[in-house]
């Protein structure tokens, strides 16, 4: 009866974590198999100790009381270890919270910058995105700064976090685990490392970054080379319509810029400042910063 008893609290305790909103396979199936082995542990301990427990009237009371302690323990402790361990169960697999995409380990410059919203809202990324503990302190440390416009982008960065979290669609994750590969390393090194450990890929728009999880044959996903990869492509010989806003450098030259930002040189266009004329492209630069457009005012 009371072996009944603590089953029916296990099976009671696992259908209420089930019907709570927005859980993942995986936490569920670990607090089944943590119920199951404390279930277990309940049993044969209650049997190896019946001889003990049957001298006290409140017997009964004891054996539930160590049959919820241990479903709370195992559950407890499975959770907090499923990252390091691999359990077999059918059709389902733990390890280190690698289950299809790699997971997008995100950095506080691409959080700042605030394009990885937009861009993980038109369903490009399926993948988990996990923010490191120790990148959101350096975060909330800028957000927290007397300097302005650094609390300014601080803030705007945990304005990002905040609409990703509210997605229903974006599966984000706080890692908050102290790893001890990680202990005395630089948070750019920490994320490098992280990235190495969850088997994921880093998420930046910092130059020196994408540099470093490079060395360390970490994939990197860097903003900037996607924005640049999206950016229209013009042949020579097009044209366009352009407004021209500033003198060039040349003693000819206007400068205009497209939507993306990108910049257009206008050769003959300094004193067309202000208005939009129609150029036809000469040629084009791709550089680090980005990608260059060189015209002349079409004379068609």
């Amino acid at each position: 009866m009371n072996f009944v008893i603590i089953m029916g609290l296990a099976v009671g305790m696992v259908i209420f974590d089930i019907y709570l909103p927005r859980k993942r396979i995986d936490t569920i199936t670990s607090i089944y198999f943590g119920v199951l082995v404390g279930v277990l542990l309940t049993y044969i301990l209650t049997i190896a100790a019946a001889p003990f427990l049957d001298q006290f009237a409140s017997a009964n009371h004891i054996r539930l009381v160590v049959g919820i302690c241990l479903c709370y323990l195992c559950t407890s402790v499975l959770l907090q270890t499923k990252d390091d361990f691999r359990f077999l169960i059918p059709y389902v697999e733990f390890v280190r919270e690698v289950k299809g995409f790699k997971p997008l380990i995100l950095d506080t410059s691409v959080v700042i910058d605030g394009r990885i919203a937009d861009l993980v809202a038109t369903g490009v990324f399926d993948n988990q995105l996990i923010m490191p503990r120790f990148a959101l302190s350096e975060l909330q440390a800028i957000a927290d700064s007397s300097d302005k416009l650094r609390r300014t982008r601080g803030r705007r960065g945990l304005d990002v976090l905040n609409r990703l979290r509210a997605d229903e669609n974006v599966d984000l994750q706080i890692f908050d685990r102290e790893l001890p590969e990680l202990a005395g390393q630089t948070v750019d090194l920490k994320l490098v490392l992280l990235a190495k450990h969850l088997e994921g890929k880093v998420v930046t728009g910092d130059f020196n970054l994408n540099k470093v999880a490079k060395v360390q044959g970490v994939p990197v996903i860097n903003l900037n080379e996607i924005s640049n990869a999206l950016r229209p492509v013009f042949l020579p010989d097009e044209t366009f319509r352009l407004r021209v806003i500033k003198p060039g450098e040349g003693p000819e030259q206007g400068i205009g810029y497209l939507d993306d930002g990108t910049m257009v040189v206008v050769e003959g266009g300094r004193n067309r400042i202000g208005q939009e004329l129609d150029v036809r492209v000469t040629s084009t630069l791709q550089t680090n910063a980005g990608k260059m457009i060189f015209t002349k005012v079409d004379a068609h």
